[in-house]
């Protein structure tokens, strides 16, 4: 049997990692530019940096301090200003907002006393502390807040702010286009991932028929020929909603794309560069990603199908953590944690795939699927409805797999992100799929 204290040692240890590489990369983010650029709305789908960064010591106040640790508020006059559901991000830069400095302190200091609560923590007895829970469900948050403000730095004007290496070349893919999944059951979702949220529980059984998939994410080259071949004028390939919405906003290719002369051009983080072939294509919306599916007489795969393509063994009917199985994610697996600021090329990381070949579902970009963010048969929402209960519904997608924004903690093969249809400042892509009998 394995010893109880070097188990929760091993948790506390994990936690403290956790945090640290959440609040590292916090930090980055938001002292990378100056006030100004940390104070300022860069777009009405964002929120200004600041708030994002007193948002996040605001919930690990409430969080670990409070619900966990017991304490007294430190700062109870900023809840409702940092509240999330009660403030749209369009209004929040009218807000009485922490200043830079005063935020940077009052999320240095709500860490500091996080640490010593988690010092004196049993990881067992309570559902919010059993193995660590609260501590891994706030890393998650602050990753999940590091992305979205990464994505307020790809919408920002002005120079370059931040930079990092590109992933490692790699010889043009020239594996076949395509896998074959089986069909037959499945186990969708988890019981027993420690730090997974509620919509990704219970585990439950699920049917999927043949299907085959895309081996790697549909690239720019890819997208690049269903733009020169008229499918944004085509509204045959688009819903009627999707084509409403394209037509209303002038969409003509991904954000961020521009033509010039004969190429076509992107920015990214403040640089301008030629749109590389054979990188995975970004910033798309659903209706987009849809649309190019039928144009290639194929579809989005339901998110039943990707899950069972991201995790499913036949060898041994089992469903693993991750494609390659349930090691946590390392360099070699996958383009994850801001390592890079940009997806890999299409075919990249042999030893993340899946036991039946399929590249790159986990890092580089989301994918779109075709389901709406519905709850798991047995879904009880934990620890609070807002989390996912709020957005079920036909009005979000979901999307799957993570991105090169996105950090192993809130990152794994049962993972369920959401969004609008519309929205396309995300680090979005998709791959396509088609029944066996198509």
């Amino acid at each position: 049997m394995t010893d109880p204290a070097l188990d929760a040692e091993t948790l506390r240890e994990r936690a403290v990692a956790s945090l640290v590489t959440a609040r590292d990369r916090t930090i980055l983010l938001t002292s990378c530019v100056d006030g100004p650029d940390l104070t300022a709305q860069h777009s009405p789908l964002m929120s200004p940096l600041v708030w994002d960064l007193a948002h996040i010591g605001n919930q690990e106040e409430q969080w670990l301090l409070r619900a966990v640790g017991g304490q007294e508020a430190i700062r109870p006059e900023i809840d409702s200003i940092y509240d999330a559901f009660e403030h749209p991000r369009a209004e929040r830069p009218k807000l009485p907002l922490l200043p830079p400095e005063e935020a940077r302190r009052y999320a240095s200091d709500v860490r500091g006393r996080a640490l010593d609560v988690l010092e004196s923590t049993a990881f067992h007895g309570e559902r919010l502390t059993e193995a660590g829970f609260a501590f891994g469900m706030v890393a998650q948050h602050e990753q999940q807040h590091d992305e979205t403000m990464l994505i307020t730095h790809q919408l920002r004007s002005g120079p370059q702010a931040l930079t990092a290496p590109d992933p490692q070349p790699v010889p043009l893919f020239t594996g076949p286009f395509e896998v074959l999944v089986p069909g037959g059951p499945f186990t969708m979702g988890t019981s027993d991932e420690p730090w997974a949220l509620d919509n990704e529980r219970p585990a439950h059984r699920r049917e999927v028929a043949p299907f085959h998939i895309d081996t790697t994410p549909v690239t720019n080259a890819a997208y690049q020929a269903f733009i020169a071949d008229g499918g944004y004028d085509e509204p045959r390939w688009w819903t009627a909603e999707g084509w409403a919405h394209i037509r209303r906003n002038s969409v003509t290719a991904p954000l961020f794309w521009r033509r010039d002369g004969g190429q076509w051009l992107r920015r990214r983080f403040g640089a301008t560069e030629a749109v590389p072939p054979d990188e995975p294509v970004l910033h798309v919306c659903w209706y987009e990603a849809d649309a190019y599916a039928r144009w290639a007489g194929r579809r989005l795969p339901t998110e039943a199908e990707w899950e069972k393509a991201a995790r499913h063994d036949p060898a041994g009917d089992r469903s693993a953590r991750y494609p390659w199985g349930d090691a946590d994610p390392g360099p070699e697996h996958a383009n994850l944690g801001q390592r890079h600021l940009r997806p890999a090329p299409a075919g990249s990381y042999p030893a993340g795939g899946s036991p039946l070949g399929v590249r790159q579902l986990i890092g580089d970009v989301w994918e779109w699927t075709s389901s709406d963010f519905l709850p798991y048969p047995g879904f009880r929402a934990f620890p609070y409805k807002e989390y996912s209960e709020a957005f079920f519904g036909p009005k979000y997608k979901v999307l799957r797999g993570g991105s090169f924004a996105v950090d192993a903690v809130a990152c794994r093969g049962t993972f369920r992100n959401w969004d609008h249809p519309i929205r396309r400042q995300i680090f979005s892509g998709f791959r396509t799929a088609r029944s066996e009998s198509v």
